[in-house]
């Protein structure tokens, strides 16, 4: 649970710390906003959401570009990327939204992006419909690396193994050409 009196009383501590006036009429509303935004972008540590899962009708299923914001633990600035999921169903899929939100509670909490990857991978592995492999690739862009230190726009790519993928070489490779390739239609092709 939230605790936005903490959060409020933090924040004006910082205001005050950075030597500005927390009652200046632009701040005098920022510490309730930013608990408010807090509550928010830090949902994921009370989410609970379970998987439903449908009939085996694929091979393997390809999420692609689910996006993500999440913030550094380490500086507590957003980070900001995609998502792109393969996995190998064991006799039932799991439904899409339900795999847009895990990637969104743990997207939701302090984190570091490897760490993110592998507890994204590590719950559709390891759900009640344990599929056969998961294939997680996280790209994502940290603030905390573009506006401070050593100011560089990289792109951070993340990449986690589960299950059959983790033994057959050939089935990982083909997922991760049909990721860099973008199967299915493109955007444009669905709207135009």
């Amino acid at each position: 649970m939230i605790d936005k009196e903490k959060i409020k009383k933090a924040v004006r501590l910082i205001i005050e710390a950075i030597g500005e006036d927390p009652e200046r009429p632009g701040l005098r509303e920022t510490p309730q906003r930013v608990a408010d935004m807090y509550e928010e972008i830090f949902s994921g540590y009370t989410n609970s959401d379970e998987l439903v899962g449908f009939e085996y009708f694929s091979n393997m299923v390809i999420l692609r570009n689910i996006r993500f914001y999440s913030m550094c633990e380490h500086h507590i600035l957003p980070f900001y990327g995609t998502i792109d999921i393969a996995y190998i169903p064991n006799g039932k899929v799991i439904g899409i939204s339900k795999i847009v939100r895990i990637v969104q509670k743990y997207a939701r909490r302090l984190q570091v992006q490897e760490k993110m990857t592998a507890e994204i991978a590590d719950e559709i592995y390891n759900s009640e419909y344990r599929p056969k492999g998961v294939l997680v690739v996280c790209r994502a862009r940290h603030m905390c690396m573009i506006m401070r230190g050593v100011k560089n726009p990289s792109i951070i790519v993340s990449v986690v193994y589960r299950g059959i993928f983790e033994e057959d070489n050939t089935l990982k490779s083909q997922a991760l050409l049909l990721l860099a390739r973008g199967v299915g239609y493109q955007e444009a092709d669905i709207v135009g």
